[in-house]
């Protein structure tokens, strides 16, 4: 009989165990998000004021874009969603770090110590997202809105219409802004490569023109190209990345839990 038939035979309940520990490891590490978002949303609680007036409805106001309210409480269920939103906000390095080190046992040693780095580069590319659509793609779509039309049509957009915009187009880009860091992930794991990147580069830009002429409200190819060209830099420095990971993978490895 095989030393690992025997201790199957001894320990027949080691994968349900395995099971259970890391299910309760994830439990953990989900609790840590959630207080970390909690922590967040009292942060920004106490700045809500300052977070609505001269942060979410600048671009309105710089629009000359009248809003109104039209459901009972409308305003204070606004206020919450706010809150939870920049609380989140707030809280996604940590989110982010509680996540890798989540996946970190199953990692390579190699891997394992990109944990700092992986989070702070992908905060860089999630505010950057975020930066872009904030200062660059939500004024040109206002401003669209507010020149196109009928002058006998009034513009005034309800709250709840206006803030599920914002926080879509902010969150959305945000998270378009992570190609880079989810390419170093499926290139260490063996997914894609750079070489099947630079193969499918002109369906990537007909994809990325595609995507640009849905997010630009204006069938303005300036503004489009504007809304482009950053999207491609993200799967041209994807490809870089892609690259250089592969390049680090050691050609045999041994699994980490191996005996």
């Amino acid at each position: 009989m095989s030393d690992n038939k025997a201790g199957l035979e001894h320990n027949p309940n080691d994968k349900e165990q395995g099971f259970f520990q890391h299910l309760e490891e994830l439990r953990g590490r989900l609790f840590k998000a959630v207080l970390a978002i909690l922590v967040g949303c009292v942060g920004t609680g106490y700045f809500v004021n300052d977070i609505m007036n001269l942060i979410l409805l600048r671009p309105a106001i710089l629009a000359k874009l009248e809003l109104q309210n039209l459901r009972p409480f409308g305003q204070q269920f606004l206020y919450v969603k706010v809150v939870l939103v920049s609380g989140f906000v707030v809280a996604f390095p940590l989110i982010m770090y509680q996540l890798w080190k989540f996946i970190e046992p199953g990692l390579y040693e190699h891997e394992r110590r990109w944990a700092g780095r992986i989070t702070a580069l992908t905060t860089i590319c999630f505010m950057l997202g975020v930066s872009f659509a904030y200062f660059v793609m939500i004024p040109g779509m206002l401003q669209f809105t507010v020149s196109f039309g009928s002058v006998n049509i009034k513009n005034i957009i309800d709250i709840g219409e206006y803030f599920s915009f914002i926080m879509m187009t902010i969150l959305g880009a945000g998270l378009i802004f992570e190609l880079p860091m989810i390419t170093f992930v499926l290139s260490s794991i063996g997914i894609v490569s750079a070489q099947m990147m630079r193969k499918y580069r002109r369906h990537a830009v007909i994809a990325i023109l595609l995507i640009a002429a849905i997010l630009t409200p204006s069938p303005d190819p300036i503004n489009q190209l504007i809304f482009a060209c950053p999207l491609y830099v993200l799967y041209e420095i994807s490809i870089v990345i892609a690259r250089l990971t592969r390049k680090q993978v050691p050609k045999e490895k041994t699994p980490p839990n191996a005996a």
